[in-house]
């Protein structure tokens, strides 16, 4: 398998998204997690930029690092100055990076609009900064800014800006669609024409203003680049980065390139999960390869063939990325739906046998009652251990309360919950204060867990929807569906009742017995693969 380098910009670019911020802690987090994911390069941030970049760069200089190598970002030295005498480029040396990339003009309406020098001293520019790193040790890409448009322009001038980085000794040659606007047919071509005068490696970094980053980037490495810049989840500046938890799995899985180490495959979803988590973004589930709904099955005669045969619907094994086959209740499915997640549980229960009776009987009277299972299969799979005997609840609720009040003062609404809970005959009360009556209890259950689950801390509730069920009156009942994460998996549960405060508790405990259910089974499989 040809190697492609994988160059991760989610701690730089990535930062530039809208609602994205992130901390130094959250920095040092992604970090780890695109490490051990097997990311070859990590561009840690610019360190002449802000305080928060400076910072971060002093707490990784002596940070061990299994896989990925840090990298530093800046731009050439200004017009009319030594690099020696350039602050910006003086902090990509003291950053300690062994690898710095750095962004130059390559497009003729930029060198005279935006950096409003000539053309022949952008070159210079280029060449003298890059030459200057390379003399400091420091192994150097260049990001030729807004090639594809500069290109189409003048493409004498932007070859020749690829030749100045060239005699200065770059390693890699990042031609940037830094609008987002080329297409495939276009890479290509320009790319092809590019490895005829360049010896030094070629590297692609998309924007997606065209929807196109991936596509454009997976068509970069057909043509000859060997290296990919992106961001892990695709979020950036506008319309976003590459995407490399797409662009990843295409390369190596349907192209047979080396991208990342097989065990790091494995780490896709789990990782995305993370990375998105620690962002605080909104996956859609949607996301291919990754997101929850990529392999998730709901019509009935899909869910047959599946059943078959999985390539019948299924263009990659959804463990390969380390995601999961979903069969979906809904009005659409039926007994072969059950069956399969109750082989998930006791392989040796039939599809005639008197446990799926019983499973399908409380699955049709909780319908009935207003419950609705499409996307909460993991209340399904506790019903269904329940049904079969192999559930012992974690917990007990053995009372609680929640209090809503407006303060007199005018300040805005608040609200408190009490609960006591009992494990194993121990009890624990708790309170607490939160948005509303249910983040109070929210807080308060797991709060009072938390002596008895640690793990528990782990745990974040992402969504929480409300639907009433039976329309006119105020006691209509309602059906809660609560999102939630521990950073490596999601799932959703669902409540019902004529109380929304009920329906949201019977959904929160779910979720959290679901929770310390999969950390138990994690636990397991550590041990025997120990």
């Amino acid at each position: 398998m040809e190697k492609i380098t994988i160059f991760d910009s989610t701690l730089r670019d990535g930062a530039q998204a809208e609602g994205i911020s992130f901390s130094v802690e959250d920095k040092l987090k992604i970090l780890e997690t695109l490490d051990k994911l097997g990311i070859d390069v990590i561009e840690a941030g610019n360190p002449g930029s802000n305080p928060k970049d400076i910072s971060f760069f002093d707490r990784i200089k002596d940070l061990p690092l299994t896989h990925a190598k840090l990298c530093a970002f800046g731009s050439t030295r200004r017009p009319g100055i030594a690099p020696a005498d350039d602050a910006n480029v003086q902090a990509l040396l003291e950053a300690g990076t062994p690898i710095v990339a750095i962004f130059g003009k390559s497009w003729v309406f930029h060198v005279k609009k935006i950096l409003k020098t000539t053309r022949e001293e952008n070159l210079s520019m280029i060449e003298d900064t890059i030459s200057y790193l390379t003399s400091a040790g420091k192994t150097v890409y260049f990001d030729a800014e807004h090639f594809f448009d500069g290109y189409k322009d003048d493409p004498d001038y932007a070859l020749s800006v690829l030749a100045a980085a060239e005699r200065g000794g770059a390693k890699a040659l990042v031609l940037c669609d830094t609008n987002g606007g080329t297409l495939p047919a276009e890479i290509q071509t320009i790319i092809e024409a590019v490895k005829t005068r360049v010896t030094a490696d070629i590297g692609i970094h998309c924007h997606n203003d065209c929807g196109m980053a991936v596509a454009n980037s997976v068509t970069a490495v057909e043509a000859g680049a060997r290296q990919v810049q992106g961001t892990f989840l695709g979020f950036g500046e506008r319309c976003g980065n590459a995407n490399l938890s797409t662009i990843i799995p295409n390369l190596q899985l349907k192209r047979d390139y080396a991208c990342i180490p097989e065990t790091g495959m494995k780490k896709l979803t789990s990782s995305a999960i993370r990375v998105a988590e620690i962002s605080n973004y909104a996956l859609t589930g949607r996301e291919p390869f990754v997101g929850r709904s990529a392999f998730a099955h709901k019509g009935g005669m899909h869910i047959d063939a599946v059943m078959k045969s999985p390539k019948s619907f299924e263009h990659i094994d959804p463990e390969s990325v380390g995601n999961e086959r979903r069969i979906l209740m809904s009005e659409v499915s039926g007994r072969s739906t059950i069956i399969n997640l109750i082989h998930e549980i006791d392989p040796t229960v039939r599809k005639k046998s008197e446990e799926t009776t019983r499973v399908m009987d409380k699955i049709k009277e909780l319908e009935y009652e207003g419950y609705q299972f499409e996307g909460a299969e993991s209340s399904v799979k506790l019903l269904i251990r329940k049904e079969l005997g192999k559930f012992k609840p974690f917990f007990t609720i053995a009372d609680f309360k929640t209090i809503g009040e407006k303060p007199v003062d005018g300040r805005a609404l608040s609200a408190s919950a009490i609960v006591k809970v009992s494990v194993e005959g121990k009890e624990a009360v708790n309170a607490a204060e939160g948005d509303g009556p249910v983040n109070a209890l929210d807080k308060a259950l797991r709060t009072a867990l938390e002596k008895f689950f640690p793990k528990i801390k782990e745990l974040r509730l992402t969504d929480f929807k409300v639907r009433v069920i039976d329309q006119g009156a105020t006691a209509s009942k309602v059906r809660v569906l609560i999102e939630s994460t521990d950073g490596e998996d999601i799932w959703t549960n669902v409540g019902v009742s004529t109380d929304v405060i009920e329906a949201s508790l019977i959904a929160l405990v779910d979720s959290i017995e679901y929770k310390l259910l999969i950390d138990m089974e994690r636990q397991i499989k550590a041990y025997h693969l120990g």
